[in-house]
């Protein structure tokens, strides 16, 4: 009885605290993905240089800081409009957006662009797991949204049903 008690209290905690499955990323490897990116701009290939980039864009946007994550939407938003590359490569730029997008919790703009990335790659197993995630922190903040109001108008009409018996 006692663990389907804890059971029920973790569910309803990793259903407050979205549970994600995202990973995080330190400033320390931030920090190598920059100086990776600085070095390969002194003489290195056009194709070094783009994975360097590649990589500090993952690292940015998988930041715990919201500074971090604007600098990651912002190279990858370019990186995107000049596509002229591979599909594999606008999938990927079109997934770490998505991820940006959902980390500074703009999710309906996060959903729109990991749907553009489905679209290259329907079977795309991180993709489609992404959606998921951003469908349901969607639903849970609705659900919390719905509790909110639903409170305030219990207090609401606690309030002027308190004046009224207080007039009476």
């Amino acid at each position: 009885m006692e663990a389907k008690v804890g059971n029920f209290f973790e569910s309803v905690g990793n259903f407050f605290s979205g549970g994600e499955k995202i990973p995080w990323c330190d400033r320390d490897i931030i920090a190598g993905c920059e100086r990776e990116v600085a070095e390969a701009k002194n003489g290195s290939s056009d194709e070094l240089l783009k994975e360097c980039i590649m990589r500090l864009s993952w690292a940015l946007v998988h930041s715990r800081h919201p500074e971090d994550v604007q600098r990651g939407i912002a190279m990858l938003e370019v990186s995107v409009a000049n596509n002229n590359s591979k599909p594999l490569q606008l999938r990927e730029n079109l997934y770490l957006l998505a991820v940006g997008y959902y980390r500074s919790a703009d999710y309906t703009r996060s959903r729109e662009v990991v749907e553009q990335c489905l679209t290259i790659a329907p079977d795309w197993r991180q993709a489609q797991t992404l959606k998921k995630t951003i469908e349901d922190r969607i639903t849970r903040d609705g659900v919390i949204g719905i509790g909110i109001a639903a409170t305030a108008v219990g207090l609401i009409a606690g309030g002027i049903a308190a004046a009224v018996a207080r007039k009476k």
